[in-house]
């Protein structure tokens, strides 16, 4: 891939960590890679990406955050068919069963979901911003 925008929600600083550490991962691939808060992205500028990293912590009863971020993506579904799609995000509690929703909504919307979500629970130490830069290369690296 070429260009790749990573898109992210955090609240606490734990799924910031993570898409600074994807960012890094996907320009050691030699890709351009844009980082982007959900509220500073234009959702009509998918477009412009050869793919597209979603990032969002699990909150409450294991869904998206809801004020920012899951309006932005429910916005974005339309322009992601037949696009490349990754996610991530940390979680506090559970075992990841927002993120399980989360790949299942990607592929309704005709997206190719690149792996599996990535997820770190709490804050990523050293060996999960390793595992979050690894996930970053892979996305750049993969057709």
């Amino acid at each position: 891939m070429n260009k790749v925008a990573v898109v992210f929600w955090s609240g606490s600083g734990n799924t910031e960590a993570m898409a600074n550490a994807i960012k890094k991962g996907v320009e050691k691939a030699n890709a351009v890679c844009d980082l982007f808060f959900v509220s500073d992205f234009d959702i009509n500028s998918v477009e412009k990406y050869d793919g597209i990293i979603l990032g969002c912590p699990a909150m409450g009863n294991e869904v998206l955050e809801e004020c920012e971020f899951q309006p932005a993506y429910d916005e974005m579904e339309k322009f992601l068919n037949g696009k490349s799609v990754g996610l991530f995000g940390s979680y506090g509690w559970g075992s990841g069963e927002w993120m399980e929703s989360w790949e299942a909504q990607v592929k309704d919307a005709g997206a190719k979901l690149f792996e599996k979500g990535l997820i770190i629970n709490e804050a990523p130490d050293e060996d999960g911003l390793n595992s979050s830069e690894e996930f970053g290369m892979r996305f750049a690296q993969s057709k």
